[in-house]
């Protein structure tokens, strides 16, 4: 019943929100069914989401299985990489003297800001003509 052990968290960033498993094992990744390299190809993303795990030296422990919708390949990437570090706030709370002071526990409450109406986007006026 052991092996049976799950952590949890959630990340959500812009509109994204990524669901995150972690389970005992040998460090595979898989993100909607799909494996990691195929889901995010940009190499920068790759090295946002895997940073807590590098931070706390647990690249090779877990496998990750993670559900996200929403948004853009890096806005899910911010989601998934809070969501794997409140995960890892569950497996040991002394991690979070690690990752606090890198900036990761954080949500990023930046979002999209609405149009407005008589605007072209949310603060882009329409062009002035004189005649």
């Amino acid at each position: 019943m052991a092996n049976n052990v799950m952590y949890r968290g959630t990340g959500r960033r812009k509109s994204s929100v990524a669901r995150v498993i972690l389970r005992p094992g040998e460090g595979k990744i898989m993100i909607n069914n799909r494996g990691f390299e195929e889901y995010i190809p940009s190499a920068l993303a790759r090295l946002d989401v895997s940073q807590p795990l590098v931070l706390t030296a647990n690249e090779n422990t877990f496998d990750i299985t993670v559900n996200v919708n929403g948004g853009g390949i890096i806005g899910q990437a911010g989601a998934i990489r809070l969501g794997i570090t409140r995960a890892l706030l569950e497996v040991n709370p002394d991690y979070r003297k690690i990752l606090k002071p890198a900036g990761l526990i954080t949500r990023d409450p930046r979002v999209k800001e609405r149009k407005k109406y008589g605007l072209k986007k949310a603060r882009r006026s329409p062009q002035f003509s004189k005649r």
